[in-house]
C-alpha cells in the first residue's frame, strides 16, 4: 500500500510538475527582489582594545594586575555603551541619530581569560560605521581616564573601511530561496494530491474497494 501511494505520489508530482516550477520560479523572483531593492546593505568595522597596567619601568606586572584587568572587562564592556560616551559620540561627529539608535549599532565582545575587547559598528555608510568605531574607542579611553583616573586601555587595531557589506551573499541567498520555493511547491502538489479524493484508475478501485474490475468504458471525445 505504501509502495503503490508513494509510487502514485511521484508519478502525481510528475504531472504537476509546473506547479512546482512556477513557485520555485516566484520565491526566487521575490527573494531576488528582496536582496537587491529592498533589504538593506550593512557594513562592519571593527577596532580592538586592550586593557594593560600602569606599570611603569621599574614596577613589575603582578598576577593581581591582571586578575584586575580581567574582571574590569565586563564592566568596560558596558560603560563603552553608556550614555554619556555615546552622547560624547554623537556630539563629536554631529550625527543626526539619538542615542538609543547608535547603541544599536554597536556591538561589544570580550575574548576569554584575555583583556582585549573587541566593538563593532554597523551602518548602512562604510564610512560612517568606521569614523563611528574610531570615534566611539577614542571617547571611551578618555571616559575611563575620568572615571578611575588611571590610563590603563590601549588601542591595538583602528577600525578600517569595510569593502563589502557583511550582510550580503547574493549566492547563498539565491540558494536559500531556490531550496524554499522548491520545497513549498513540493508540499504544495503533496498536499493537493492526498486532499484528491477522484478515482483516476481501474487499481485504485481493486485497492480502496477491494472488487475486481471486470471492465472499464473508455473516454470518448466529443465530435
Amino acid at each position: 500500500m505504501e509502495d503503490f501511494n508513494l509510487k502514485e505520489l511521484f508519478q502525481y508530482i510528475i504531472s504537476k510538475i509546473y506547479i512546482v516550477l512556477a513557485i520555485t520560479i516566484a520565491v526566487v523572483a521575490g527573494g531576488f527582489v528582496y536582496s537587491n531593492y529592498i533589504k538593506t546593505p550593512l557594513y562592519r568595522s571593527t577596532t580592538k582594545l586592550v586593557l594593560t597596567s600602569e606599570a611603569t619601568s621599574t614596577t613589575k606586572i603582578t598576577t593581581s594586575d591582571v586578575t584586575l584587568s580581567n574582571n574590569l572587562v565586563k564592566t568596560y564592556s558596558e560603560i563603552i555603551k553608556s550614555h554619556d560616551v555615546l552622547e560624547h559620540v554623537i556630539e563629536n561627529l554631529g550625527l543626526n541619530m539619538s542615542v538609543d539608535q547608535l547603541a544599536g549599532k554597536i556591538s561589544v565582545s570580550s575574548t576569554s581569560s584575555t583583556q582585549l575587547i573587541t566593538v563593532a559598528v554597523s551602518d548602512k555608510d562604510n564610512f560612517t560605521a568606521q569614523k563611528i568605531a574610531n570615534e566611539l574607542s577614542l571617547v571611551f579611553k578618555n571616559e575611563i581616564i575620568r572615571l578611575y583616573k588611571i590610563d590603563n586601555v590601549q588601542i591595538v587595531d583602528q577600525a578600517s573601511l569595510a569593502a563589502a557589506p557583511y550582510n550580503v551573499n547574493k549566492i547563498k541567498e539565491i540558494f536559500t530561496f531556490f531550496a524554499v520555493g522548491l520545497a513549498f511547491g513540493l508540499a504544495t502538489v503533496a498536499i493537493k494530491f492526498y486532499l484528491d479524493n477522484t478515482i483516476k484508475n481501474a487499481s485504485t478501485v481493486e485497492d480502496r474497494v477491494g472488487l475486481v474490475v471486470l471492465g472499464v468504458v473508455p473516454t470518448v471525445g466529443k465530435k
